[in-house]
């Protein structure tokens, strides 16, 4: 029969193997646990690992396109001196066409009243003299340089 100590220590026994269980089970979660929390702790530094080298890629990207936008802008500014140089050359240009345009109407001109009117002597070396209204050779240089200023704009002979 059973005693009341032996049923007691039945019931101990018993207590202490579910105790014991509940302990082991314990002792796994705490395990999982801290086996979770190394896991997160390793994934967080991959994490920031990844976020510094993301970072680091910026920043030399922002170095080079900063480089880059100096090249250009040095690009821009020679290009636009090279542009307003051709731009001052061209203005000089279109005044020559201009007045060599004037020239060559004048020199038809004068010609055309040379042919008109007989004016015309031949000295001794064949070289064209003309003489004006009142008798008096005048001498035209027909090769005279042409000049354009860029800064005043005006011709000069």
């Amino acid at each position: 029969m059973a005693s009341p100590g032996g049923s007691g220590s039945y019931s101990s026994g018993c207590s202490s193997l579910k105790n014991s269980g509940w302990e082991g089970e314990r002792e796994t979660m705490e395990q999982r646990k801290r086996k979770r929390m190394q896991s997160n702790r390793e994934s967080a530094r991959r994490s920031r690992m990844r976020k510094q080298q993301h970072l680091e890629g910026l920043s030399a990207q922002l170095e080079q396109l900063k480089k880059e936008k100096e090249e250009m802008n040095r690009n821009i500014g020679m290009t636009t001196q090279l542009l307003m140089k051709v731009e001052g050359e061209n203005a000089i240009l279109r005044a020559q066409v201009g007045e060599l345009t004037n020239r060559f109407n004048s020199l038809n001109e004068i010609i055309n009243f040379i042919n008109s009117t007989n004016y015309i002597l031949w000295d001794h070396s064949h070289e064209t003299q003309i003489f004006n209204d009142c008798g008096l050779m005048d001498a035209w240089n027909l090769n005279q340089p042409i000049i354009a200023s860029a800064d005043n704009h005006m011709l000069m002979y």
